[in-house]
């Protein structure tokens, strides 16, 4: 990919120059997305991947006219994983008028943005969060694409119970994200009148994990579920093999499926991931095809498949679904009215339900299992 391509798609800004905000008002024409995410910092990937999958759809959707006519602009700042930046950052995409954020990267950081979602009444589209605590109560203005945390710790535990693990320790973040997936992994495991071992805290954005360490290997636990970005993930692991635990890492999707793969190298063997979106590298099925073939497409060479981008892509393709659907006249209403008329949609292979007060489109989880070899196998 050419460096002026790659600067444009991941700008955000496709093929529309940055001037003055007044230029991302709706009444210009643009279709106007603002998407807060982690594009530095320890969780970087997270959000430029997301984002990437995301321009790829948008970048090829605005090539054949658009939605109705109107380019799609997808407009992103960088809020480091950090809940008050990406606040900050929900004010100024609400004072620039954009059309709906999207693609918001973490539980903490979109539970900032709530409260001015919903005052503002600005739908909040595809946040990349599997918490029930953005889910329940029900909000209008918030559509997820998503599984929720409880359905992957679901499989989670159903896949060590059925291996004859009893044994389980819990890694988790310290924050919202990191309580999402305990209460998952607690629900789970009483419905086998089971509970952890052992519990372990990493902080957001840190990889200091001595303390967790501490607190769970002496319980000799024979699986640790990880609740927690590709970072702290990774040296909890690398650490743990270091000291002499054998068991199995189970990981949640929002670790970082090739992220992890990466940091951990030949240690990623024994190491399993929940998906939550179909198998991105290989034609697994038609939606995973055309996303393959959407980043062979001519400017878009270079980037490279992976569960991240995958789920950008989807969200891009279920937004432009609903958008489509709305009409010429598109208003924020219409568009949440459209979404809400999205029942079994197939997208070649991965299907979303909504309806009337269900914004919850999927509840698809498979476990993949990581390789020494630098593979995702399913």
């Amino acid at each position: 990919m050419n460096r002026r391509r790659a600067l444009k798609l991941f700008s955000g800004l496709g093929a529309l120059p940055m001037l003055h905000r007044q230029t991302f008002a709706q009444s210009e024409g643009a279709l106007v997305l603002g998407q807060s995410a982690a594009f530095s910092g320890p969780a970087a990937q997270l959000g430029q991947q997301y984002h990437l999958g995301a321009q790829v759809y948008f970048e090829a959707l605005n090539a054949k006219g658009g939605i109705n006519g109107r380019q799609v602009v997808l407009k992103k700042l960088d809020d480091g994983y950090e809940p008050e930046r990406c606040a900050a950052n929900t004010r100024q995409f609400i004072a620039d008028d954009v059309f709906a954020l999207f693609g918001y990267v973490g539980t903490p950081t979109t539970a900032a943005a709530l409260p001015l979602v919903t005052e503002a009444r600005v739908p909040l589209f595809a946040p990349l969060t599997g918490a029930m605590s953005l889910r329940e109560p029900y909000n209008r203005q918030v559509v997820h694409v998503r599984a929720s945390y409880d359905d992957e710790t679901a499989a989670i535990i159903r896949h060590a119970s059925s291996s004859g693990i009893r044994k389980i320790a819990v890694f988790h973040q310290n924050d919202g994200y990191g309580q999402a997936g305990l209460a998952g992994v607690m629900r789970a495991m009483s419905a086998n009148k089971e509970e952890p071992v052992a519990i372990g805290t990493v902080e957001r954005n840190s990889t200091d994990v001595a303390s967790a360490l501490a607190a769970i290997l002496p319980k000799s636990p024979e699986a640790i579920v990880q609740i927690g970005t590709y970072k702290a993930c990774a040296s909890f692991v690398r650490q743990a093999r270091r000291a002499g635990f054998s068991g199995t890492f189970y990981n949640v999707s929002f670790v970082g499926t090739q992220a992890l793969l990466e940091e951990l190298g030949a240690m990623a063997a024994g190491v399993a991931v929940s998906q939550v979106v179909p198998f991105p590298y290989s034609a697994a099925t038609a939606l995973s095809s055309e996303y393959l073939t959407a980043l062979r497409a001519e400017g878009n060479r270079g980037i490279q498949p992976n569960y991240s981008g995958m789920e950008g892509y989807l969200a891009a393709r279920v937004f432009a679904e609903a958008a489509t659907r709305a009409g010429k006249k598109l208003t924020r209403e219409s568009f949440l009215s459209a979404v809400q008329g999205l029942s079994s949609l197939n997208l070649g292979g991965f299907t979303l339900n909504y309806g009337p007060n269900k914004h919850t489109g999927s509840n698809f989880v498979e476990l993949t299992l990581l390789t020494k070899d630098g593979t995702v196998r399913r």
